[in-house]
């Protein structure tokens, strides 16, 4: 039989999977013999048991009965008892950390009897009476699905009528009578009344807690995250240490380093005499941490020696939950904090600089994500501004927008292509889809640690919270600044980084990263306005410099002008993986390579061909010198074939039109016969592409010579060039054999010969008789777009807007396969290809040209698929390079090229 419940003495920080990141981390610090209230952990096991019937398993309460007299007999207080009533909380405890996403019930064994024995063990009525409310509010939300505003509006009236702000200003009669109204709440929307038996209360709140998993908004931020939906969460049964025991008690959140800039020193929040819900939700406004060292010396020099012990024991920048209790410090959760991306890069150096981790694990402490946030645009310093007011910066960045007061505004203008900035008193996890689509999040209320905080610094959102002099009206749909009234659609500006708030819009320009990036490290500490900015550059050199060294996949880019490839060298690409040789001929062109495809006779189509000859060679003569000596991948034309043909429609109204009017064009007459002749009805499966070179004569000759031609220019000039010539769409290797042997003949005739010849894998047919088309390729390069299209059997111009986002919304996907790759079905096929190709070459260079290539998580699958190298937008080469290191150390490979 499995074992459901796992005392904090029996765990450890490895075993997430089964005890949940929380239960693994309360079991590490009892390990470590850190003040930790007694307590166990009921597995993700049981909580999938639950899933999977409905029900708790059995066992599962005679196992909770055992741990549970164990905290019994080691406190001497009973769950319940009337006179020294033992207390517990139930806590959620996922694998992944979901802040805020699942359930908590405090003060779990309190009923009408047990809280009088509560007020006489403690010598303090009003925290007793205060612990029950807070029993019965959460209780009654999470547990008897009551209207949790319900409680809230209950709690601000009585605050009202007292006048008083803060619910720590009223007495133990007023929380008496609120204990009385929240049950009459209670019976009347749940039509039972609040349980007075622990052991029921407990059951319940563990049942509760399993079935929190499922929440909406719990899955929704699943979803977003991408953690699995089978994996369950784990509970955790706490024995209850109170923080609002008075002005000797209070609670806190602190961070080894400050998640929001890296920096060393003393970061978090505390508040005297309350609990830890209060710092969370962001209802009250708290005090620094360094205050603590006044309020209670002794145990701010315990708590800070705990956080270095954990810092050194996890190697990491740790977050940790604590509670004070009549000076008795207790550690309630730690993890590994949650960070801003120039907090990951700072942190990740210096705990190199402080030999504590590799540069190689440095790596693999920062992503992809992280760095393109860095590489976006700030607010201009030197812009004229309107300061509304300054805050505290949770999340950096810099974000403008409509405001919007609640999921539904923020949804409703999203959708209209608006950006918007979430304002909120405080956020709770009920926001989280307005979050998610949120350009910055803004409170009134709260602090570092508060919900909006914590939720955005996880997202990536710019995020400023604690905004006191905003006067946030939810129900009139307005926020008060002074003077000034702003409403819903007004636009304002948050910088993450210091957080001010502006009204209206500020111009941006490049971040000191992007221009490091692009001009090199001495240009980017000079965009440097201070120190740490300039620490942070430091440090994104420094990582992305040993990525370099390590990764095994070279890095180049899909640029299809001289001016990208240019831009794509600066951010440091090996090379092109895909020039589209179709975008060239837009434009004026495209009237050229219309008369290319529907000429009726050779004459007239060598005419335009001839015209487009020296064009090409000028593009590819300009591309090569920009990217001279590195390889340059030429794709020939590709495309859909509508696209270069005029409109049927319009054709055909214009020569009905025209007829009628007795004024009859037959040159316009011809061609709409010729565009009938050629329309088809899905024409990303038809004439376009290797069959497209075939049907058209001349056409690939023109490309192929205009690429051999500017080869010689080059040459003459000094330069090397390494031109590689792509077939497109290639499905049989006889239509590579064809185009090949043509291209040798005109390579030679010119006098280019040895040019590479390859072709994309982006067929499934291609993939999976790669074996064959090998013997006629130099080079394979998987174009993942369309090879997602033809596995998937989708058109991913018609199917993201019909349907992705139900499908996303049900969970048959969980991220657009044209996202990030599929790598169960057309990453099957990609390695089939590699392994088709290398069987009949085993030295076939090959890489990826698909927007994929851009994609973190796809190029740890490449990496690990064997490719050679990956083609991105010239923008996401910084990320392609740093995720390739990342890809070669985490799959414990030698850091050799």
């Amino acid at each position: 039989m499995p074992k459901y419940v796992y005392r904090f003495s029996e765990g450890d920080k490895d075993q997430k999977d089964l005890l949940g990141g929380k239960g693994a981390n309360l079991a590490e610090m009892t390990r470590l013999g850190l003040p930790v209230p007694p307590g166990f952990t009921i597995t993700t096991e049981a909580c999938r048991a639950y899933m999977a019937t409905g029900q708790v398993p059995a066992d599962l309460r005679v196992e909770v009965t055992l741990a549970l007299r164990e905290i019994e007999d080691t406190f001497g207080r009973r769950l319940g008892d009337f006179y020294e009533p033992l207390l517990v909380s139930v806590r959620s405890g996922a694998k992944f950390s979901m802040p805020g996403m699942m359930e908590t019930v405090l003060n779990v064994g309190l009923n009408d009897a047990s809280v009088q024995g509560l007020a006489q063990f403690s010598g303090d009525e009003r925290f007793a009476w205060d612990s029950y409310r807070r029993l019965i509010q959460m209780f009654g939300k999470t547990v008897l699905d009551v209207d949790g505003d319900l409680f809230a509006a209950a709690l601000d009236d009585l605050k009202a009528e007292r006048g008083v702000r803060d619910d720590v200003e009223l007495g133990a009669e007023d929380l008496r009578g609120l204990v009385e109204t929240f049950k009459q709440i209670v019976r009347a929307e749940a039509g039972r009344d609040f349980p007075q038996h622990p052991r029921e209360q407990l059951d319940l709140a563990i049942e509760a807690v399993f079935g929190s998993w499922n929440t909406e908004r719990a899955a929704l931020y699943r979803r977003r995250e991408r953690i699995p939906n089978d994996l369950g969460t784990a509970v955790n049964i706490v024995t209850m240490v109170f923080g609002n025991l008075g002005e000797t008690s209070g609670t806190g959140v602190c961070f080894t380093r400050d998640p929001s800039t890296g920096h060393s020193g003393v970061y978090g929040d505390y508040l005297t005499n309350a609990q830890g819900e209060d710092v969370v939700a962001g209802i009250r406004n708290t005090v620094p941490l360094a205050d603590l060292e006044q309020i209670d010396p002794d145990s701010y020099a315990e708590l800070r020696q705990a956080m270095r012990r954990l810092e050194t024991h996890y190697r990491d920048l740790c977050d940790i939950e604590f509670t004070i209790e009549r000076g008795k410090l207790w550690l309630l959760q730690t993890r590994v904090g949650k960070r801003t991306a120039a907090a990951a890069f700072r942190v990740a150096t210096q705990l190199v600089d402080e030999h504590l981790i590799t540069m190689d694990e440095a790596i693999s402490r920062v992503t992809g994500e992280q760095l393109t946030k860095l590489l976006f645009p700030q607010f201009d310093a030197a812009a004229d501004k309107t300061l509304l007011t300054r805050a505290m910066a949770a999340s950096p960045g810099a974000a403008v927008g409509e405001i919007v007061f609640d999921n539904a505004q923020a949804i409703e203008r999203t959708d209209a292509g608006a950006d918007v900035v979430l304002v909120r008193r405080e956020t709770s996890p009920d926001d989280l889809a307005g979050m998610m689509v949120a350009a910055g999040i803004l409170t009134s209320r709260g602090g570092k640690t508060s919900h909006a905080a914590v939720v955005a610094r996880g997202m990536g959102t710019c995020a400023v919270v604690g905004a006191e002099a905003l006067d946030v009206d939810v129900a009139k749909q307005e926020v008060r600044v002074g003077e000034r009234t702003l409403v819903a659609g007004d636009v304002i500006a948050l910088d993450g980084t210091n957080g001010e708030v502006y009204l209206g819009d500020v111009p941006v320009v490049d971040s000191p990263v992007m221009t490091y990036i692009a001009d090199g490290l001495d240009a980017g500490l000079a965009a440097c306005p201070d120190e740490a900015t300039a620490e942070l550059v430091q440090a994104v050199h420094r990582i992305l410099t040993h990525a370099d060294g390590v990764r095994r996949l070279g890095v180049r880019a899909n640029a299809d002008t001289a001016d990208d490839a240019r831009r794509a060298r600066s951010r440091g690409a090996e090379g092109i993986g895909l020039c589209r040789t179709e975008h060239m001929f837009l434009g004026e062109r495209r009237e050229l390579i219309e008369r290319v495809v529907l000429a009726e006779g050779d004459t007239e189509r060598d005419a335009a061909l001839d015209a487009l000859l020296p064009l090409q060679r000028g593009d590819f003569i300009d591309i090569l010198e920009q990217m001279d000596g590195l390889p340059t991948t030429i794709r020939l034309i590709d495309p859909p074939l509508h696209e270069f043909l005029p409109d049927l429609t319009d054709l055909a109204v214009r020569v009905a039109l025209a007829r009628e009017r007795g004024e009859v064009d037959e040159r316009e007459v011809a061609l709409l016969a010729a565009v009938r002749r050629m329309h088809e009805a899905n024409p990303m499966l038809g004439l376009r592409g290797v069959r497209l070179g075939l049907k058209v004569p001349g056409l690939f000759a023109l490309q192929i010579r205009a690429i051999a031609e500017a080869t010689l220019e080059r040459r003459r000039a000094g330069g090397d060039p390494r031109p590689e010539i792509m077939v497109p769409l290639v499905g049989s290797v006889r239509e590579l054999q064809i185009v090949r042997e043509e291209a040798t003949g005109i390579l030679a005739e010119v006098g280019a010969g040895g040019l590479p010849v390859g072709c994309m894998i982006e067929l499934p047919r291609a993939a999976l008789t790669a074996h064959r088309i090998a013997e006629e390729a130099d080079f394979f390069s998987f174009g993942t777009n369309d090879l997602t299209q033809t596995t998937w059997g989708f058109s991913r111009d018609d199917v993201e807007g019909a349907f992705f986002t139900d499908y996303l919304a049900n969970g048959v996907l969980t991220i657009s396969p044209f996202e990030t790759i599929d790598a169960d079905g057309v990453g099957a096929l990609v390695r089939a290809g590699v392994a088709g190709g290398r069987a009949t070459k085993p030295t076939l260079h090959m890489g990826v040209c698909g927007e994929h290539g851009g994609d973190p998580e796809s190029i740890h699958f490449f990496h690990v698929a064997g490719l050679d190298y990956v083609s991105c937008s010239p923008f996401r080469v910084p990320v392609a390079r740093l995720e390739a290191g990342r890809a070669a150390v985490m799959a414990g490979e030698d850091a050799t090229r």
